[in-house]
This record gives structure tokens, C-alpha cells and sequence, in this order.
């Protein structure tokens, strides 16, 4: 069965349905307790006049196997008869281009410059030949660093460089106009790029961050046919890469209770559902929950991630694989931040336990871990165990970090987006500190 899913309109108000949303349980248990004038459950404690949430779900989702099937109506929907297809050697490789190739015009061009994480030289060459060849619409076709370099491309075309302009990074970064149709396809479960609000680049200048653009991509095709050829090494370090996306999201101050709902249905979803895939790629039930997983994290951290991801895109600015940094990196930094979690902790061991009934805990109030989660699984050491179980990295210095860049990276993940949003404010020898515990 196909799932269209479609967040367009920012939502300004949301009510305990929208909150539990995610999770059918609750919302069960939610409604009989409304129908039957029963107390609602407490969600938090305090005044929730005091904060500003900021809530936006922009790009239209079509989820299911055999979606791509549908890329022939997206395409006819805006007359586009020439697309530019943004992927990489690996993809075209595993056969993955010629599943989707019955569904676009004869006429269209592939696009492989994609590195493992994508340049800002490579978004000039692909908007250049995108011009050439006079083409009216991108398709990413890929895991995060495809569909990333597919937006970059897509900003490029009609907006002058340098791309450094439309950062985050820059100081008064430009806005940019007419982007030509774009789609993404994931063929990874894992950096949910096919529905995050930037694209994650490597600038000229050597730094890596994102440009914001969460209205530019027409519709995110999910189709897990794509992702059933993934091999087992790399369906373990992108699935880590999701659940890193999900646990920082959860544990991010920032207030939005709809992506903590997300974010707790994905974390759950994904602990149960990447060892299997990663032991059965052919498995398709697996692989459908790992990419829904993925894609759910995605639409929640727009609430903001942390210090592992401030690390990892650092770190990815060297070349290193992000989903094995942050599979490296989590456990350390959620001990960092296990004090300034408060209630978090409990409801986050509570999560790693499958226990749906975290939805209940006050997640806002900076309050003393529950006595009633004592006993449950440490998050930090079941992201360890997982981190065995799948046969990754446990170490920086086996992916070849080299020990004297340490200080010159924790001083740029001071910088980062993401350290804005981690739950501990953290300095430079915080980051030192992690990383050198993580060589």
C-alpha cells in the first residue's frame, strides 16, 4: 500500500492529538480517554506560553514499493521532458538507475560527480551541464550526499555562484529564485536528505554546513525497492546515521512536540527493524520501516540536532563517512549530555526499551530522571551494543582520523549549526574531550 504524506502548511497551533499523532497506540488510548471524559495524560508541567515553537513539514511524501512508478504523472505534471539526474557510480553500479529509467522521457542526462560528501566545485559543474543541456528538471537519485549535491544543483542553475552566498554559514545569506522541479529518491535509509530542510555541502572554502532550502524539492518518491540492494555495512552506518537524527532530535531543548512524537515513533521503529535489515537486506518489511525510520527522523530534527552532528560535519569536511561518525560519536555524547537531559534520560531509556509510555513524561522541565525508569537500558552503552551487533566502527582512528586534527575540529564544532541546539552548552575542550575519548 502507498502512503502520500503531505506537511505543507506551517502549523502555528497543535493539539494533544497532533502531539501523539505518530504513535496509533497512544492516539488510541488519547481518544478513549477523550470519549470517555477520563483526565488527558499530563505532558508537561509548566507554562507552554513561555516558548515559541516553530513547526514546518514543507516537501509532500509518496511512500510505499513501487512509487517510483509514479515519477511518469510528476513529471507530466509540469510538462518536464528533459530531467538532469543527479546520482553517483554506485547507484548506477547496483542497477538502481535502470529501475526508475521506464518511467522518465527517452531524453535525459545522468550527472555522477557525487563524492562521499558533495562540493561545491561539483554543484558548479552540475549546474554548468545542466544549463548545456537545456533541461527542465532534476531528480536525486541516491543516498544523502546524491540528493544534497541534486539540491545545491538546483540553486546553482538559476542563482549565481559562489554557492557559499546561500549558506547558513555566510553572513547575510542571499535567498535564491526560480528552482527548476525538483525530486528526490532515496536509495539509503538514512540521512532523510529527500525531505531536510538543507542541503549539507563542502564549500570551497573547506567548511562543511548547510544551505536552507525546505521548500525547493516538488515531492519526496520513498520507494524501499530502492534501498533492498544496499549492502550490509553501508545499511548499518546510514541506519545509524537515522538514529542519530532521531535521538538528537528528542533530546534537543527546543520545543516542538509534534517531532518528538516523530522522532521517539523512528528511534523505535529503527532499533527494531535495522538489525534485521542489515542481517536480511531482501527482507522488505525491514526495509520499509528502515526507510519510513529514516524519513520520519528527517522531518523531526528540523527541531534541531547536537554536538554529534556538529562533530560529524567537521569531521565529514575531511572525507569521512557521516553515518560511521555518528554511529562513533552518539554514545559519547549523550554521556556528555546525560546531566542537562533532566527527564529526557528516563523517557529516552524508556524508547531503547520499546516503551511507547515515554510519550507521557514531561519532556520539556529540566527535571531529575524518573525513579520509575531505573532499571532500564543506559542509551548511551544500547547505541554501543547495537554499534557491535552491526559490525561498526568503535573508534575514530579506525576510519583514519588522524589525532592531530582533534583541536582544530573541536574548534569548528563550536562553530556548527547543530552545537546551537545540543541539550549541554559546549565549548571547545567539551568537543576535545569527546574526541579524544572517541580516537
Amino acid at each position: 500500500m502507498m502512503a502520500l504524506i503531505k506537511h505543507q502548511l506551517p502549523l502555528s497551533i497543535c493539539s494533544k492529538a497532533a502531539v501523539l499523532g505518530s504513535n496509533l497506540c497512544a492516539c488510541a488510548a488519547m481518544l478513549a480517554a477523550l470519549f470517555s471524559g477520563s483526565t488527558m495524560p499530563q505532558l508537561v508541567a509548566h507554562d507552554m506560553t513561555q516558548h515559541i515553537a516553530r513547526i514546518n513539514y514543507m516537501v509532500p511524501v509518496i511512500f510505499g514499493f513501487g512509487t517510483r512508478a509514479l515519477l511518469t504523472h510528476e513529471l507530466a505534471a509540469v510538462n518536464a521532458l528533459n530531467p538532469f539526474i543527479v546520482s553517483d557510480r554506485g547507484v548506477v553500479g547496483a542497477g538502481l538507475l535502470e529501475k526508475i529509467t521506464p518511467y522518465l522521457p527517452k531524453r535525459f542526462d545522468v550527472f555522477l560527480d557525487t563524492e562521499l560528501n558533495p562540493t561545491e566545485a561539483a554543484a558548479c559543474r552540475g549546474a554548468l551541464a545542466y544549463r548545456d543541456g537545456r533541461h527542465d528538471c532534476i531528480l536525486g537519485l541516491g543516498g544523502g550526499a546524491a540528493m544534497d549535491l541534486a539540491k545545491a544543483i538546483a540553486i546553482l542553475v538559476h542563482n549565481p555562484a559562489p554557492l557559499w552566498h546561500y549558506s547558513n554559514r555566510y553572513s547575510s545569506p542571499k535567498p535564491y529564485h526560480d528552482i527548476p522541479p525538483l525530486w528526490l529518491l532515496p536509495t539509503t535509509a538514512g540521512t532523510g536528505s529527500e525531505v531536510g530542510r538543507s542541503a549539507v555541502i563542502v564549500f570551497d572554502n573547506g567548511i562543511k554546513a548547510g544551505i536552507r532550502c525546505p521548500d525547493i524539492t516538488k515531492a519526496a518518491i520513498c520507494d524501499p525497492d530502492l534501498s533492498l540492494s544496499l549492502p550490509p555495512r553501508m545499511t548499518a552506518a546510514t541506519g545509524l546515521d537515522a538514529i542519530s537524527h532521531a535521538i538528537e532530535t528528542f533530546c534537543s531543548p527546543a520545543i516542538n512536540p509534534p517531532a518528538d512524537a516523530i522522532a521517539a515513533d523512528a528511534l523505535q521503529r529503527l532499533l527494531t527493524y535495522l538489525p534485521i535489515a542489515v542481517a536480511d537486506g531482501s527482507d522488505r518489511v525491514a526495509r520499509w520501516h528502515c526507510l519510513m525510520g529514516s524519513m520520519q527522523a528527517a522531518l523531526a530534527f528540523q527541531k534541531g540536532l547536537g554536538a554529534v552532528h556538529a562533530m560529524a560535519h567537521s569531521l565529514g569536511a575531511l572525507g569521512f563517512h557521516h553515518g560511521s561518525l555518528n554511529a562513533i560519536l552518539l554514545p559519547h555524547v549523550l554521556r556528555m549530555n546525560e546531566s542537562s537531559l533532566g527527564c529526557k534520560w528516563g523517557a529516552l531509556s524508556a524508547l531503547c526499551a520499546g516503551d511507547d509510555t515515554a510519550y507521557g513524561l514531561d519532556i520539556i522541565d529540566n527535571r531529575s530522571a524518573s525513579d520509575e525508569h531505573v532499571g532500564l537500558p543506559d542509551p548511551a552503552d544500547r547505541v554501543e551494543a547495537l554499534n557491535e551487533q552491526l559490525g561498526l566502527p568503535r573508534r575514530l582512528s579506525e576510519l583514519g582520523v588522524d589525532y592531530k586534527d582533534l583541536e582544530s575540529i573541536s574548534n569548528a564544532s563550536v562553530q556548527d549549526q547543530a552545537n546551537r541546539s545540543n541539550p549541554k552548552t559546549m565549548s571547545a575542550l567539551d568537543y576535545l574531550k569527546i574526541l579524544k575519548q572517541a580516537y
